[in-house]
């Protein structure tokens, strides 16, 4: 069965809320084990069919929750490549999180992404979190066809 990993890091909870959405549209797909983690340790992500990524921005960059899972992950030579990616995140002032994110996912380990990084200012309202479904969806939809 294939897996998708939801991973994300918040810090006033509106990017939580977001990810709980991804997930709850994930879930309306059969035939995909959907899993939501705050912490994660390198050799999850090489388990996963697919990863989406969750971080709000700050000063104009990933949380250093997420940047830590990240060079984890390259530090234990993880292999990501092929798999499928995705971002979400909410922001205050600029929203670069998603899209720094995005890159590394293709660019460092390989995966073929999904979207240009989902992204939402301050709390997520009622299109904010239909789109974070949609997200999930898609992604959980792509592993299943595979």
């Amino acid at each position: 069965m294939p897996k998708l990993l939801v991973v994300y890091d918040s810090q006033t909870g509106n990017t939580e809320k977001m990810a709980e959405a991804v997930v709850e549209g994930a879930k309306t797909v059969s035939g995909v084990d959907v899993s939501l983690k705050y912490h994660v340790r390198p050799q999850e992500l090489e388990e996963a069919s697919a990863v989406i990524f969750g971080s709000p921005t700050y000063h104009h960059d990933m949380t250093l929750p997420i940047k830590n899972i990240l060079e984890d992950a390259a530090r234990a030579n993880v292999q990501l490549r092929g798999k499928i990616g995705a971002t979400f995140g909410s922001y205050g002032w600029s929203g670069e999180a998603p899209k720094l994110i995005l890159e590394v996912l293709k660019n460092k380990f390989g995966m073929r992404t999904i979207g240009t990084g989902l992204t939402v200012l301050y709390a997520p309202d009622t299109s904010g979190l239909e789109q974070c479904r949609n997200l999930g969806k898609t992604v959980a939809e792509k592993i299943a066809s595979m």
